[in-house]
């Protein structure tokens, strides 16, 4: 790149906003380059979705030796490698990196210029100090570990969701302070491993209620302690950390886990040079166009405070470039699914039933346990349950949740049926192949006509 290129998109970063923005830039015939401070890929690949959902993977694999609910197969689990463990990750992440984004950057044929970016004025960026030129920027830096304000933890070494994955041996105990997505995944992803896990917090407080109490039991089943307090105080005596709650319960770990959400990533942009505001967490700011308070800058992904998920990332990435190009597009959240990768799966699509009352509906909801779902009873696992919310004067499916393995599977038909405005009659008369998960769904539909218990596949 010469000093005097001007691009019609400058991204700032090269996560899933960024990549898609650029992706979809160069579809659209534009000029584009993408600055990178850090490691080429962001947060999904390099420390988030990808090297924790396949630690998970590898955990509920030993779990699943240790528990099998078939006696008359042998299964069995030995100690775990950590460190080989986190090699194979790194290796897999590595490959990812090189597939998924550089490759792809050359194959779009957009430049990533390594540097830190910052702004001078509202119209110049610098990159190191040197500037680059475009007619339209884009802020999709992320977000990172947000640590609270808990007296003590100073005291401690604590671990976030980055450093606990590059741990090489395993401790004996952990406390994980939150119990939202990355605190539940965190806790049981060790717990499998054979830590002994305590869980502070309040354990998944987004979900349906009747979902989040069965998850608490396969917790407990799990062996995993569970606090439903927050952390007032920690420290160190003994070696070990002590975490006090607010009603005076102590926890004690080796290690500390911090679980207690995320911070935008800004810190060196230099915002208020562009003139670009910020809300009370520090979260950049955007219209439903994804445009900042500067006309010329646009933000998508975790720093502008959307729902943090990768493919919504990768969604407003595309919008905000399309937009920043001309267009005038808006990202739609109907049906917008969810998934915790514990075991059993926690997922939704759609609102839940305190939100959908919070919007004015009147509810009509059915609640389906996995006893009752075939699949659950033939795989000996009837942990968990279905639920849908429905608008009670129209029959619309408003919102499907589940408990149970394989959750965030269900999840792509039951976003599909909320964007098409299914009724809840017409999910129940929808096809289900039997002996699968998915048709739990189907079966829960039907309550809304029929509480009556059904025969196998009627």
């Amino acid at each position: 790149m010469t000093q005097h290129s001007e691009f019609d998109l400058a991204v700032i970063g090269t996560g899933g906003a960024a990549m898609s923005a650029a992706i979809h830039a160069r579809l659209e015939g534009a000029s584009v380059v993408a600055i990178e401070s850090g490691t080429l890929g962001g947060t999904c690949v390099n420390v988030g979705c990808v090297p924790s959902k396949t630690l998970l993977a590898a955990a509920h694999i030993r779990h699943a030796a240790i528990s099998s609910p078939f006696p008359s197969v042998s299964t069995i689990a030995g100690n775990v490698d950590l460190a080989a463990l986190m090699q194979q990750k790194d290796e897999l992440v590595g490959m990812l990196r090189q597939t998924k984004y550089a490759d792809i950057a050359t194959a779009y044929g957009f430049e990533i210029l390594p540097g830190t970016a910052t702004f001078a004025s509202p119209s110049t960026l610098l990159v190191d100090g040197q500037p680059v030129r475009a007619k339209s920027y884009l802020i999709a830096t992320g977000a990172e570990p947000l640590i609270p304000a808990v007296p003590g933890i100073e005291q401690i070494e604590y671990l976030t969701s980055t450093t606990a994955m590059e741990l090489t041996e395993l401790p004996d105990s952990l406390v994980v302070i939150g119990g939202g997505f990355v605190g539940l995944e965190q806790a049981q992803l060790f717990a499998r491993l054979g830590v002994d896990v305590t869980v502070i917090g309040r354990l998944a407080s987004h979900t349906e209620p009747e979902l989040s109490s069965e998850l608490r039991k396969a917790f407990l089943d799990d062996g995993i302690t569970v606090i439903g307090d927050r952390a007032a105080s920690i420290a160190r005596i003994d070696g070990l950390a002590h975490v006090t709650t607010a009603r005076g319960t102590v926890a004690v770990g080796e290690r500390v886990l911090v679980a207690t959400g995320r911070t935008p990533r800004t810190e060196r942009l230099d915002l208020a040079a562009a003139g670009i505001a910020t809300d009370a967490r520090g979260f950049v700011i955007v219209d439903e166009l994804q445009r900042t308070t500067n006309p010329a800058v646009f933000a998508a992904g975790d720093v502008a405070d959307a729902p943090q998920y990768v493919y919504v990332a990768a969604m407003a990435g595309k919008i905000a470039a399309r937009n920043a190009l001309g267009s005038a597009e808006h990202v739609d959240y109907t049906g917008l699914p969810s998934v915790l990768f514990t075991s059993p799966q926690l997922a939704s699509a759609g609102i839940t039933e305190a939100d959908a009352i919070a919007a004015g509906y009147r509810c009509a909801c059915r609640y389906l346990r996995l006893s009752d779902v075939p699949r659950a009873i033939a795989n000996h696992d009837t942990r968990g349950g279905i639920k849908i919310v429905a608008d009670a004067d129209t029959g619309k499916v408003l919102g499907v949740h589940a408990l149970a393995d394989t959750a965030g599977e269900m999840m792509l038909a039951a976003t599909y049926a909320i964007k098409a405005g299914f009724t809840v009659t017409q999910l129940a008369d929808t096809w289900a192949p039997y002996l699968t998960m998915a048709e739990g769904i189907r079966l829960t539909a039907n309550l809304f006509r029929n509480e009556l218990p059904t025969s196998c596949c009627a």
